[in-house]
């Protein structure tokens, strides 16, 4: 199977492309520099779809780069970088003569309110309370194709956890030091999910005919809150893990309506992800945790 990658070359697209590649998939990236096995951005614009059976979106600015102060010129990047790269794929697809068989679009669990109560599957409302769920709710919607000669499939996905990069990346040193703990109360759900399970739910949602609608791309055992999840990394580190991050360091750092994102959290549940025959490599989060730090 020939498959367009967009984004292809950040954390989630690296595993991506390497398990699609071992499954014996060609592999051709979208990104904003040309290189081998790559298109731009500017030539999909231009040419349109290259031949492929299949197409999926990765792209999108890092919301939680705590780098960059929260404004309205990052805001408005973190929504055009997934926006318009949602929207040329969506064109090129549209447009294209041979369409692909399957176009995958992967958001977040951020569509779903956050809640210390409810519990969210698949087919639970949301997607309109403030800043990310709109940006969800449009997102999705960008990818949208008339017609059914494609078929579509979102994979919402929870907190990325993998060696290398992601979320772990920026928490391991403090957490060595014996500096970890929960963020703000630790009562927040805490939603993940391995690396190698999102890839393999794409992969899955690339290859299968019978895969369509949304997915939540989070673990079965991802109910964890997230007082659960920095006890559990102190203790696969061997390290205590109880000092707090309090609220208002989160909120200075981050910004207040960003600072939502690692201060409130959601119970969602893969439904629809399970029934779809998924069978996940990391179900557990100590065996997650341990594959990453070993």
């Amino acid at each position: 199977m020939r498959v367009l990658v967009g984004g292809g070359t950040g954390f989630v697209g690296t595993a991506l492309t390497q398990l699609l590649k071992a499954r014996g998939h060609e592999v051709t990236l979208v990104s904003r520099k040309p290189g081998p096995g790559r298109i731009t951005w500017e030539e999909l614009t231009s040419s349109g779809l290259p031949p492929c059976d299949a197409a999926v979106n990765l792209a999108g600015e890092n919301i939680l780069n705590p780098l960059r102060r929260w404004n309205e010129a990052f805001q408005k990047e973190v929504l055009n970088s997934r926006l318009t790269t949602t929207q040329i794929l969506t064109q090129a697809i549209t447009k294209a003569q041979q369409p692909p068989q399957a176009w995958v679009l992967v958001t977040g669990v951020a569509y779903y309110q956050p809640s210390l109560t409810a519990e969210y599957d698949e087919d639970s409302p949301g997607g309109n309370f403030d800043f990310f769920s709109n940006l969800v709710t449009k997102w999705e919607a960008a990818a949208r194709l008339p017609g059914n000669a494609t078929r579509q499939v979102v994979v919402r996905s929870g907190v990325v956890l993998g060696r290398g990069g992601g979320a772990i990346s920026h928490m391991l040193l403090p957490f060595r030091l014996g500096l970890g703990g929960p963020i703000g109360s630790g009562q927040q759900f805490f939603p993940w999910i391995h690396i190698g399970d999102l890839a393999g739910i794409l992969t899955l949602a690339l290859e299968a005919n019978h895969v369509q609608g949304v997915l939540n791309g989070v673990a079965p055992a991802s109910t964890t809150t997230n007082a659960e999840f920095a006890q559990s990394l102190g203790a696969v580190l061997g390290r205590p893990a109880f000092i707090p991050l309090p609220s208002p360091v989160v909120q200075a750092v981050f910004g207040k309506d960003r600072a939502i994102m690692l201060l409130e959290g959601q119970k969602v549940v893969p439904r629809r992800t399970l029934a779809s025959g998924y069978k996940y490599s990391f179900p557990e989060l100590r065996a997650a945790l341990q594959e990453i730090v070993a």
